[in-house]
């Protein structure tokens, strides 16, 4: 007989499927993948995506909001990291996902 899924479990497949959500997306997948390479600010992921700062930055904010990217100020700017630690962790939701065999 197949186990049921606990409501404790139940909030953490909410919260991948949020997470899986925002991978979803072309751009933001851009933008975790320029983040990867290191911290940028709007205007160097503007230039590295060839698309307008408006855009770049409405997708930051997603990402932002989802945990897989943090942003801290430096002077008038703000330099924008992948949250590595969530990042992993919805990997390894993948991983937990996938058949054993």
């Amino acid at each position: 007989m197949a186990k049921k899924i606990s409501v404790a479990a139940k909030a953490e497949l909410s919260e991948w499927a949020r997470g899986f959500a925002l991978l979803s997306d072309p751009t933001r997948l851009g933008v975790l993948k320029l983040l990867g390479a290191g911290p940028r600010n709007v205007t160097a992921l503007c230039d590295g995506l060839g698309l307008k700062q408006p855009t770049v930055s409405h997708h930051l904010g997603l990402l932002r909001m989802g945990r897989l990217v943090v942003g801290t100020r430096q002077g008038k700017s703000v330099v924008y990291n992948s949250d590595k630690k969530n990042l992993k962790e919805l990997v390894s939701a993948i991983g937990t996902i996938l058949p054993s065999k």
